[in-house]
């Protein structure tokens, strides 16, 4: 809990004026599963989401990821379709920036997914039969 709270007062200790970004960033703490979709396939981890705009995630993590690998997250909406139903904001991009404890992808492409088709829940049902069979 201390490296995440860490990670929070680095965050909030730059000022607005030395942000440049183009989109303006929300400081929304909502949990976050991500994976890289190259090269190292089923490279899974999670986190919380300490910032977001419409170009970018900032995310904690749990296992190093590296500048300019491409990544897919999917971040657990706080708003559900018709009052009723839980949604996923699925998101791809690359990470720009990284260190031991989080890292931001700039968004190429996202789209809401409901919970029950969530990008993550296809890949673990797959692996977990895959487990149940050998």
């Amino acid at each position: 809990m201390h490296a995440q709270q860490q990670v929070f007062a680095e965050w909030r200790s730059f000022s607005a004026a030395e942000d440049r970004r183009k989109s303006k960033r929300w400081p929304i703490e909502l949990e976050v599963q991500y994976k890289v979709v190259e090269r190292q396939r089923g490279f899974y981890g999670s986190g919380r989401t300490i910032n977001m705009s419409s170009g970018g995630v900032l995310f904690t993590i749990e296992y190093a990821l590296l500048e300019k690998q491409r990544v897919e997250v999917a971040v657990n909406w706080p708003a559900k379709l018709n009052g009723e139903v839980a949604l996923q904001l699925v998101a791809v991009g690359s990470v720009v920036r990284a260190s031991e404890t989080q890292a931001a992808i700039a968004i190429e492409r996202y789209e809401f997914k409901t919970c029950t088709s969530g990008a993550f829940n296809e890949d673990k049902a797959a692996k977990a039969s895959r487990g149940a069979d050998a």
